[in-house]
């Protein structure tokens, strides 16, 4: 799903809203996320995740066109473990 199909079906699912309005809910709602984890937070959404961010160390790389080595800074990454209801929801045997 992209964002596009997001922000409809949040439409279709709450008629009393405008679009403009829906469109607004959701860029608070994925500013808040992006926020909490680039001040080093966590954000738990009950039966759905976890997003957080993990250090990655630097590390040697190679550049695949060249085959020289590159040093590759540390960083952080977002990372997202999905929660029980999520996992049981995706393992429902048909």
């Amino acid at each position: 799903m992209i964002r596009s199909e997001l922000l409809q079906a949040l439409s279709k699912a709450n008629p009393e809203l405008r679009a403009d309005d829906v469109e607004r809910v959701v860029d608070v709602f994925f500013d808040e996320i992006a926020q909490r984890l680039a001040e080093g937070g966590r954000v738990e959404l009950r039966g759905f995740g976890a997003f957080s961010s993990r250090e990655r160390e630097p590390r040697k790389g190679r550049n695949p066109r060249t085959g020289e080595s590159v040093d590759v800074p540390g960083k952080r990454v977002p990372f997202f473990k999905p929660g029980k209801e999520m996992r049981a929801r995706l393992n429902v045997e048909a």
